[in-house]
């Protein structure tokens, strides 16, 4: 059996205690990992995950390729489908069915919206052409003579046609412009057009007042959901106009209900306004215009 001297007992010792204090040094390190310090603690916390490539074309909103495209709209902050509907003359229903929107509610800030229909061929006006065009004032005419047969005659049988040059353009003269326009109310324009403060006339009168159809036309909105127009009807009446009733107090038709030029589809009052009046828009494509240009003389 090998004899160690003193020296090199100590040498051995020392190797012992050195390995032996290596493993408790190891083993306290691994009990800290950076997961089991208190969360008050100064350590920095752990690298975000790698992002895919791929799923971030998963979290662009619904659409978002055809932005900017003719016939397509990008939703805004507060817009809603009967909105988007009156600010691009189109039937918010018709909207919600071209882009198969199961809830019409749910829509998001940066949606793009299909707001054409998907196809090129154009629809026909909503309601059958051939509007008869009638006198402003009544032809009850008692005679019993035969009525004139020349020419002269026949032109002062018929006064009301000699339209002034505003009614004439109201009258149309063919294709989706033949509009046959009426006031929608009897009382007096309290508020012209501005299209910066006021996107229509506003017509002054009592509680309970008619207002009547303007023209010929189908009912694609019904409601109060517009923020600043109260109880409001909305008419279409052909693929390039479309026609506001906001503040009434009574709606009397409703949503694809076909209306006929001067039936009563409302009575007037102060829904969401200041006082009882009338607010009546015309919309050409969507975008507001003067009705004082379309309608009549008074």
């Amino acid at each position: 059996m090998m004899r160690l001297s003193g020296r090199n007992v100590a040498w051995l010792l020392s190797l012992v205690a050195a390995a032996w204090l290596a493993g408790c040094g190891t083993k306290v390190a691994n009990r800290a990992p950076v997961e089991d310090r208190p969360s008050g603690g100064s350590a920095s916390a752990p690298a975000p995950a790698p992002v895919d490539p791929g799923s971030a074309a998963q979290r662009q909103p619904a659409g978002f390729e055809n932005a900017g495209k003719p016939g397509y709209y990008t939703v805004k902050p507060g817009d809603t489908l009967i909105r988007i509907g009156l600010d691009t003359g189109q039937n918010w229903k018709d909207i919600a069915r071209w882009n198969a929107l199961e809830n019409p509610n749910l829509i998001e800030v940066g949606q793009v919206l299909r707001v054409v229909a998907p196809t090129a061929a154009p629809a026909g006006p909503v309601v059958a052409a051939a509007v008869v065009s009638r006198p402003v004032a009544p032809a009850a005419v008692t005679t019993t003579t035969a009525a004139p047969t020349s020419n002269a005659g026949a032109a002062a049988a018929a006064p009301a046609v000699a339209a002034s040059p505003a009614s004439a353009a109201a009258q149309g003269t063919g294709g989706e412009d033949d509009v046959n326009w009426m006031w929608p109310a009897q009382g007096a324009v309290l508020t012209g057009f501005d299209e910066a403060k006021n996107k229509g006339l506003d017509i002054g009168g009592a509680a309970g007042d008619a207002v009547f159809a303007a023209a010929d036309g189908r009912v694609v909105y019904v409601g109060a959901s517009l923020r600043g127009y109260g109880n409001l009807i909305i008419l279409k009446h052909n693929n390039t106009y479309l026609t506001a009733y906001a503040h009434n107090q009574l709606l009397l038709v409703k949503e694809d209900q076909s209306v006929r030029r001067g039936q009563k589809i409302a009575e007037m009052g102060s829904s969401d306004a200041d006082r009882i009046k009338l607010h009546f828009e015309v919309r050409r494509q969507g975008k507001p215009v003067d009705p004082a240009k379309y309608l009549p003389a008074r």
